[in-house]
């Protein structure tokens, strides 16, 4: 079979579509659909807005600067993240990029199958009446969770993602800059209908409201670093992957902050029209505790929050038909241009293996379908699945940081990233960061989460492999996908194609 250069010599034709497309892996489901549900479970009778003070801190602490270094490994190895990662800290810690790049594929998994939930409730909204009450949109959704539609339209997500894959950056770059206007346009709408339901402003005002007592539990930590990495593609290896197309004259420091706080204003958009919803329609028959009950248990985890009550604020709205059809067209194109990057970073690496595009691809969305399937057919596996490789994620920004401290910060910064065309130079407090705050924070809250685990949270299962929720559960497959990694680094850096 004929090598591929890994499409080496292909760009983003504009800073537009660059920026667009980053925007693609960031704003996505994560925002619209975890982050409200994550608020929700970490917050008590009193407010969320702890949850928010934390989830703040990591942006500013762990996501832009991871941003910043993907972009640079990235554009400096123009490979997927194997072969960026090999340029940068040499052969031997492949396995490290390998799974960097194994838990986005893992998460592609099931992100799959949320991009399907999003395209059936946009089947539902267009074909079937709303609900007009919580019983009836719970009916809908469980009723769903119970048939083989899950696993059908994950099938088909991503394999229309796969059709956007096979033609290349440019096919990646059109389709973004379609999808991502059209969402942030119809969250306006929703955003300014939701804030004019009665009552609207109680959800609003327990949002931002913190109780100060729970930033001592590192249980809303842990959650809020990785919410965070969620919401910004932070550590995901997917900016790095499209870093490798970013153009010489493309400023990395910029577009970093433009990628993390553009995007986690879109997730506080979201977290307002969903909290607004909810206490706007319940509020005036229960008490806080009450809603915030309702919300924490809106399916596994909460995991049905945004598909049970979206409908709902239609239902109360003049034209909200027209609405809910807008709402989930625009989180149906969210997921999806996530998900094309996801299915990108696998389909890169095997293209600088040697593989063609078309051969990849096809293999990396085969896989995908039955990779994801246990998460289809059922939600106590996703939520593991969901818990598993979101923690891992810290993994991955520990990582991607031990690579650039390998190569040195500042030689980094100098080299890398205060290129000769940036217009903001990067400052000394980005090597700080990097070379010492972040790998604080992974070890530290790592050390945290493991320690409560199994001393409060779970003390009776921490060692149970098949307990959903263990720290078992956790280092077991993590420590699989590791060890077969190291077991193949050699042969995976062989067959990494490096220009």
């Amino acid at each position: 079979m004929a090598r591929s250069t890994g499409g080496s010599k292909e760009r983003f034709m504009t800073k537009w579509g660059l920026i667009i497309s980053v925007l693609g892996i960031a704003v996505g489901t994560g925002n619209i659909w975890r982050f409200p549900r994550i608020a929700a479970q970490n917050g008590t009778e009193d407010g969320a807005g702890a949850f928010l003070i934390a989830w703040i801190i990591f942006l500013f602490l762990f996501s832009i600067p991871l941003i910043i270094a993907e972009y640079g490994i990235g554009r400096n190895g123009r490979k997927g993240v194997i072969g960026s990662f090999i340029k940068m800290v040499g052969e031997k810690y492949a396995w490290m990029g390998s799974f960097i790049g194994f838990v986005a594929t893992a998460i592609m998994f099931y992100y799959s199958v949320v991009a399907g939930w999003c395209l059936y409730y946009l089947l539902e909204s267009i074909f079937a009446t709303l609900p007009d009450s919580v019983d009836e949109a719970t009916m809908v959704w469980e009723g769903f969770q119970a048939s083989m539609l899950p696993s059908v339209f994950h099938l088909l997500m991503i394999g229309l993602g796969g059709l956007v894959i096979l033609k290349g950056v440019k096919s990646i770059e059109r389709i973004n800059n379609l999808l991502i206007p059209s969402l942030v346009l119809v969250l306006i709408i929703s955003l300014v209908r939701a804030v004019t339901l009665e009552g609207s402003g109680e959800g609003i005002r327990y949002l931002f409201t913190p109780d100060l007592s729970t930033l001592k539990n590192p249980q809303l930590w842990l959650e809020a670093l990785t919410q965070n990495a969620w919401d910004t593609g932070a550590a995901w290896g997917l900016i790095l992957t499209y870093g490798a197309y970013m153009r010489k004259s493309d400023d990395i420091t910029i577009s970093a902050f433009q990628t993390g706080i553009g995007n986690n204003l879109v997730s506080l958009m979201a977290g307002v029209i969903i909290f607004s919803t909810v206490f706007g329609i319940l509020g005036s028959d229960m008490s806080d505790g009450e809603i915030l009950d309702v919300m924490q248990t809106s399916g596994p985890a909460g995991t049905g929050l945004t598909f049970m009550w979206m409908p709902q604020l239609f239902n109360e709205m003049a034209g909200g038909k027209i609405f809910s059809i807008l709402f989930f067209l625009g989180l149906t194109f969210a997921a999806f241009s996530s998900l094309i990057a996801m299915i990108e970073l696998a389909t890169k690496v095997f293209v600088d293996m040697g593989i063609l595009r078309k051969y990849a691809t096809i293999g990396v969305c085969s896989a995908g379908f039955l990779f994801g399937l246990p998460s289809a057919i059922n939600l106590d596996f996703f939520a593991n699945q969901d818990f598993v490789w979101g923690v891992g994620l810290m993994v991955s920004g520990a990582f991607i940081s031990f690579a650039v401290i390998s190569f040195g910060p500042d030689r980094f910064r100098k080299e890398l990233v205060n290129t000769a065309e940036s217009r903001w130079k990067l400052g000394y407090w980005w090597t700080f960061i990097i070379k010492y705050v972040v790998p604080v924070q992974v070890v530290s809250l790592l050390a945290w989460w493991i320690y409560l685990s199994a001393a409060v949270y779970a003390p009776d299962t921490w060692y149970n492999p098949l307990s959903p929720f263990s720290v078992a559960t956790v280092f077991v497959q993590w420590g699989v996908v590791m060890a077969l990694f190291k077991l193949y680094n050699h042969r995976i850096a062989e067959k990494t194609y490096l220009d």
